[in-house]
């Protein structure tokens, strides 16, 4: 392949990095859960990263420091195109939100008591929660290495599966606890990431 040809092929992959994280900054409302959605079709049309990936992707991005939409956009930019992925997939995800935030920051004095907009954010919620339950959905079949689409269900049920279910439903439990819900979450982020360590060896 030549010099060219690489050139070309970077060129149309910061494209669709660009493209395609700009549309998840556009439309996934919520935070950055809400992007998982949109990371798991990249997967699907691109072969960019797989369902397990994305698992990996969201607990490294909620591990690290930042935005975890901005961190996922990163690592998945990274991935596909090196550095200049990871800067073009992460500038694609945060410029739609700073062009809304500039405008909404300019209208928002103005027309704030009007029923228009209040209805406008009062719609949203439903698409956020949406946006998020999914993603934490998807993940949660992926941990517990469930195969689905959406009229079928595969459960493979060997002991890896049933001890990470037995460890989700632990943690769960822990997690919401009365007695333990004043342990910080970094507590749960290296318990999990340690025993998710152990499970892979």
């Amino acid at each position: 392949m030549g010099v060219d040809e690489e050139m070309l092929i970077l060129l149309k992959n910061l494209g669709l990095l660009f493209f395609e994280f700009f549309k998840a900054g556009l439309f996934a409302v919520g935070g950055g859960l809400a992007t998982v959605p949109f990371i798991r079709e990249m997967g699907a049309v691109y072969g960019w990263v797989s369902e397990a990936e994305v698992a990996n992707i969201i607990a490294i991005a909620e591990s690290t420091p930042g935005p975890i939409g901005v961190n996922a956009a990163t690592y998945v930019g990274f991935q596909v195109a090196g550095i200049p992925g990871a800067i073009t997939a992460t500038i694609g995800l945060i410029t739609p939100s700073v062009i809304i935030i500039i405008l909404v920051a300019k209208a928002i004095k103005k027309y704030s008591h009007s029923y228009l907009v209040k209805s406008l954010f009062t719609s949203l919620r439903p698409a956020a929660i949406g946006l998020i339950t999914a993603a934490g959905f998807s993940l949660l079949l992926v941990a517990l290495n469930i195969k689905a689409d959406f009229l079928h269900f595969k459960f493979s049920a060997d002991w890896s599966t049933l001890l990470r279910l037995g460890l989700f439903a632990a943690f769960a439990f822990f997690a919401f606890w009365k007695k333990t819900s004043k342990i910080h979450p970094l507590f749960f982020i290296f318990a999990g990431g340690m025993l998710g360590g152990l499970l892979s060896l």
